[in-house]
């Protein structure tokens, strides 16, 4: 018997196998098209577009450098990448990752090495770098919830705590969420990738 189908086939033309997947099946292009095209939130957000994974792992990026000026473009790449998986096997809610077990989680991290050692990013990122992106990971989850998700301000500080360092001049307006088209959220995360390397 033939084994089932383990590979997705991506618009470059790249097939890679979600089993052992090869930085040399891996294109930015083929990420920001995808990223650009999964919903955060499951698409429970305000506005006429979903609220990409690639604008989020943008504002991530950006939040991120925000909360560590210093930070080299690796560092702000692997911020960028940080769910760069996301592009083959979709945005799962934080409870159904829960519910899938070690075993999802440990084939999303084989995923980020993969795409990490395809753009020069270290596989294994220090502990500080990692703590730093899920902090910038949690404010975007916050600002997300408030802004488009629908949560008040008082069950989002329950659920999520309200994240310190996002205070300060401007920075409420400059981090003022607005949905966009797929094709603009695309062109968007590719530019950025761009610039960092």
């Amino acid at each position: 018997m033939e084994s089932p189908r383990a590979w997705q086939r991506m618009l470059s033309g790249r097939r890679l196998d979600l089993l052992d997947p090869s930085p040399l099946d891996i294109e930015i292009e083929d990420i920001a098209h995808g990223l650009a095209r999964v919903a955060r939130w499951n698409g429970q957000t305000k506005g006429d577009h979903a609220f990409s994974v690639a604008q989020h792992c943008v504002l991530v990026e950006q939040i991120a450098c925000h909360l560590d000026p210093n930070l080299d473009r690796h560092a702000r790449l692997a911020a960028l990448l940080h769910d760069a998986p996301e592009y083959v096997v979709g945005d799962i809610i934080s409870p159904f990752k829960a519910a899938l077990s070690y075993d999802y989680k440990a084939f999303e991290r084989r995923l980020l090495a993969a795409i990490h050692m395809r753009f020069g990013v270290t596989p294994a990122l220090s502990k500080a770098l990692e703590t730093l992106i899920k902090k910038a990971d949690h404010m975007v989850a916050y600002l997300e919830a408030t802004q488009l998700a629908g949560f008040s301000v008082e069950e989002a500080n329950r659920f999520f705590q309200r994240p310190r360092g996002l205070d300060g001049e401007g920075t409420q307006k400059f981090y003022r969420l607005k949905p966009l088209a797929p094709p603009e959220a695309g062109a968007t995360y590719l530019k950025r990738f761009k610039q960092l390397l």
